[in-house]
């Protein structure tokens, strides 16, 4: 491993992983500001996958019963219920395509049941589909022992199911706290973002599924120009919260290849608000742990040494006095 692996700006994350030829690095843009929470993703991933049932985990307190990604739940969607201001004071979020949207979304809000907008101090919600965000520099793939865990040409991340040992090193190597070890047999899963479909010239099954375009596939710099775009559009439109996450190459793990357009702080989505590769001092660390190694080895040469060269001296000495 080296420091440019680690931290800095990657620009050609496939390339430096050994794929000459590689097409444009593929991406996912999810602009939440538009998803329904229909789950349509989630289903789709679930399907095309074969990933197996993991159960509901009926809270009581949200229409969010998968809770969070794990090792069987690749797309997870959020629901996150904030009190929002009244509707007089609340700004109309426009479609991708200029049209009016009605409101943040949520019970009693401007398109709630009844359509009457309801009354101030409603909740409103907002909702997210979440996904593995297939970082430029990977802390999974710095720690995976076996190389289960590889770089594809498209730039993203993907683990070889068949020859992972279930070690684990990945999981606490995530920032974003996304890849998991299934219970049943120990080894870890993620998203792969449909790479068997990736390379038949297809979009992944979850992109393909959202009826809104929340979810959009494609190469990762012309997301990202859609993506700030999409952000001016809605802060003319009065939407000043709107800002992108993990879209910066110069971020703390070089920039995602699966981003994001909120319209809150990070944190009110499960997200880390300044996420950092776990690996990123590796380097530093072999070198001083190889500097004091060496110290040791040199503290320990010399107190062998001296008794030697003292015993040397003495022996010596006699041989020279007879």
């Amino acid at each position: 491993m080296t420091d440019h692996l680690l931290s800095g700006v990657e620009p050609d994350p496939a390339g430096d992983a050994g794929h000459p030829d590689a097409p444009p690095r593929a991406g996912f843009f999810t602009d939440t500001s538009v998803c329904i929470g229909c789950k349509a993703c989630e289903v789709a991933c679930k399907e095309w996958n074969a990933l197996p049932e993991d159960g509901l985990s009926l809270t009581g307190m949200s229409y969010d019963n998968t809770q969070g990604l794990g090792a069987s739940t690749w797309r997870h969607v959020a629901f996150i219920e904030q009190s929002a201001p009244s509707p007089e004071g609340r700004t109309e979020l426009p479609l991708a395509d200029g049209r009016g949207s009605g409101g943040t979304g949520g019970p009693g809000g401007p398109d709630g049941p009844d359509g009457s907008g309801g009354s101030g101090g409603d909740l409103r919600w907002l909702m997210a589909s979440d996904v593995c965000k297939h970082c430029t520099h990977a802390a999974c793939l710095d720690v995976c022992p076996t190389g289960s865990l590889f770089r594809t040409e498209f730039g993203t991340v993907v683990v070889q199911e068949d020859i992972c040992n279930g070690c684990g090193y990945c999981v606490p190597a995530c920032p974003y706290g996304v890849i998991e070890q299934r219970p049943s047999d120990g080894r870890a899963f993620k998203c792969t973002m449909c790479y068997d479909r990736l390379g038949a010239g297809q979009e992944p099954a979850c992109a393909k599924a959202c009826p809104t375009e929340s979810i959009q596939f494609g190469p990762l710099d012309e997301l990202r120009e859609r993506a700030a775009l999409r952000v001016d559009q809605l802060h003319a439109a009065g939407v000043t919260d709107a800002r992108l996450y993990g879209h910066e190459p110069t971020d703390g793990v070089g920039g995602d290849g699966a981003f994001f357009l909120l319209l809150d702080e990070p944190e009110v989505y499960g997200l880390p608000p300044d996420p950092v590769v776990t690996t990123r001092d590796l380097p530093a660390m072999w070198r001083h742990a190889g500097a004091a190694a060496l110290s040791l080895l040199g503290g320990a040469a010399l107190s062998f040494a001296v008794p030697a060269l003292k015993h040397l001296a003495r022996t010596t000495g006699r041989k020279a006095w007879r």
